[in-house]
């Protein structure tokens, strides 16, 4: 296969600032000995605390068993119990609703907002039940999924609220959080974070990490990503090995400090996008020179208008038809995309019993998203070309 001219994504080039330093930091965790645990982890984990204005971060092995200790924590602890519910935004990754199951916890789907393709906030007091406990609200996109009602709706029902910030880290919501703090994974009372490779700010190989105001909650999930060991060999958990080990956590030490600097690099993409993008049958998302959104990925939708004169399931499959009418036409013109996600978790084969909820937003999304290549392996100069041919195109169907 020929490579794109517009490479989505390279992870070599998105690394290449920072090799000298990461393999300085990786010869040092080879020297020290210290192979599970030890200075290179808490080192990382007090720089992500002071970025996130948490007082507690705990290292673990990737962003989906993050959320699994939230939530597994909070059942410990008796804040939550099997069967509650949880509310979750019905246009996100599959991680997100996997925690919620996995710990017999039950989710709620909303749906999201057209303008933001994050939860809406006006339909989340709508879905509240007497079982209802927690909020899980998740940056997509890497767009702060945040505001005043939002904030409102939790402190009024005394909700829980768990962050799922696995693709908005460094972002800074406009409205504060629970504890006066802006910076995403900080706004409630735990925030999830993936540094997967393709991350802001990722690592070499899975990596995530908890966040939280709350010294119990952080003491019990140490525990529980050591096999539920609070000392050697006294089990006060039944626990998992979720511990993220010392070699990565050197090598996200090294990139951390990098932060604003990657996420602006990706906002001047994004801005360029915005400006130069023009075509009647795309959709730019809702733009914002803020640092609400750190840009994790740029994603345009096919006009629904492209797909006129079909209704239900029809109309979707008409839609994601012609989203792929525009991946061909983009590829046969050197860009490489990606789609985010063609699939909501509730048709996964995994949630048949979720299956008949109708969720039309969310369809209407996921059949049309399409994400473009907004890192520093698409050089600056080359979004004003990658603009031209996208505003040049017209369906073929």
């Amino acid at each position: 296969m020929d490579t794109p001219r517009y490479p989505f994504l390279r992870l070599s080039d998105v690394n290449a600032p920072f090799r000298d330093e990461m393999a300085e930091a990786m010869l040092r965790v080879l020297d020290s000995g210290y192979y599970v645990g030890g200075p290179e982890l808490e080192r990382f984990e007090q720089m992500l605390a002071a970025q996130t204005e948490a007082p507690y971060a705990v290292g673990c092995t990737n962003g989906l068993d993050a959320l699994r200790l939230i939530f597994r924590a909070y059942i410990e602890l008796g804040r939550l119990r099997h069967g509650d519910e949880v509310i979750v935004p019905a246009n996100t990754y599959v991680a997100s609703v996997l925690s919620v199951t996995d710990n017999g916890l039950t989710p709620v789907f909303v749906e999201p907002s057209l303008d933001t393709l994050n939860i809406d906030t006006a339909l989340i007091e709508k879905a509240i039940t007497p079982r209802t406990k927690a909020i899980l609200t998740v940056h997509l996109y890497g767009r702060a999924a945040w505001d005043r009602q939002f904030a409102d709706v939790a402190r009024r029902h005394n909700l829980i609220v768990v962050e799922d910030n696995a693709q908005a880290i460094g972002a800074r919501a406009d409205a504060a959080g629970l504890f006066g703090t802006h910076t995403t994974g900080g706004l409630g009372h735990a925030g999830a974070f993936s540094f997967y490779p393709t991350k802001n700010i990722g690592a070499l190989g899975d990596a995530g990490a908890v966040v939280t105001h709350d010294a119990e909650l952080a003491a019990a999930i140490r525990a529980i990503r050591n096999y539920g060991s609070d000392r050697q060999y006294h089990n006060i958990f039944k626990g998992l090995n979720c511990r993220l080990d010392p070699m990565k956590a050197a090598v996200l030490a090294v990139k951390l400090p990098h932060t604003d600097a990657e996420n602006q690099l990706r906002r001047d993409r994004a801005a360029l996008y915005n400006r130069l993008v023009s075509n009647p049958f795309i959709i730019k998302p809702e733009y914002s020179d803020s640092p609400s959104s750190v840009w994790h990925q740029y994603v345009v939708r096919i006009n629904p208008d492209a797909a006129p004169g079909a209704d239900g399931e029809d109309r979707y499959q008409r839609l994601a038809a012609a989203r792929d009418d525009l991946r061909n036409y983009l590829r046969n013109n050197g860009v490489e995309t990606a789609v985010h996600y063609a699939v909501p978790p509730h048709l996964q084969p995994c949630y048949t019993e979720y299956a008949h909820l109708a969720l039309p937003v969310t369809r209407l999304i996921a059949s049309t998203v399409v994400s473009l290549p907004i890192t520093r392996t698409t050089p600056l100069d080359d979004i004003p070309a990658i603009a031209a041919i996208l505003s040049a195109y017209r369906p073929s169907l």
